[in-house]
């Protein structure tokens, strides 16, 4: 086997076993609920504030906008840590936490696939070079696939339709508001680590580069959607 074939198949490994580990973690935290959610939802949050404020020292001079970029990270992150924590507390917040984080892994699971299968224009190469309009697609189709399937195996109808098409195209609406929105986290990131001149937020998790970089894209989609299923089900329960 030629070195360069034996290194990613190492870092595929790599990749993996953390994957495996972090999903353990998280899923364990989730169902525990109580102060386990909190204290894991709490470490994380700090963390990736913490990778965020480093791009901001690399990226920005002192003064005035630097702390005003640090600050804006505290409540960005703040805010998708107050949404996970609440949602737990409602009513099947645990299924809603589950679906909405499958969606985010089907996204990227699905934009990689589609990107490496078919290729073509990028959708904004100066921030990160290998996005296409044809990941983007194969983002809206994984996270429209997980929606479905996860309904279809905890037997919850989260999203409520007559029909078996109608479920279907709502998948594919929310999948595709699930994809974009990950997608300019995503590209959100990219931007803060090209001002920074690094190639990933951090090195905490082998294989993954930092907190940051697993969790760009989940966090937009928490502040966006998140709050949207919060405030509806509090108007609902009005």
């Amino acid at each position: 086997m030629a070195a360069g074939n034996m290194s990613r198949t190492a870092d595929l490994g790599l990749r993996t076993f953390t994957a495996v580990i972090m999903a353990a973690v998280a899923g364990f935290a989730l169902w525990m609920g109580g102060m386990a959610w909190t204290v894991f939802v709490l470490l994380i949050g700090v963390g990736v504030w913490f990778e965020w404020s480093a791009l901001c020292v690399l990226g920005h001079p002192p003064g005035r906008r630097r702390t005003l970029w640090r600050y804006g990270g505290a409540v960005y992150c703040g805010i998708a840590c107050a949404v996970l924590l609440a949602l737990r507390d409602t009513d099947g917040g645990e299924i809603l936490i589950l679906m909405l984080v499958g969606a985010v892994i089907g996204t990227d699971v699905g934009a990689y696939a589609f990107g490496r299968a078919i290729g073509g224009p990028k959708i904004a190469p100066s921030i990160s070079p290998s996005k296409t309009w044809a990941g983007l697609a194969g983002g809206i189709v994984g996270a429209a696939l997980v929606l479905g399937l996860l309904t279809a195996l905890l037997e919850r109808v989260v999203i409520y339709a007559e029909t078996p098409l109608l479920a279907a195209l709502s998948f594919l609406v929310i999948g595709a508001l699930i994809a974009i929105l990950a997608q300019i986290g995503d590209f959100f990131e990219s931007w803060m680590k090209r001002k920074a001149g690094v190639k990933d937020s951090g090195n905490l998790l082998p294989g993954h580069g930092g907190l940051f970089d697993r969790v760009d894209g989940l966090l937009l989609v928490l502040v966006v959607i998140g709050n949207i299923i919060l405030i509806a089900r509090i108007a609902g329960a009005a």
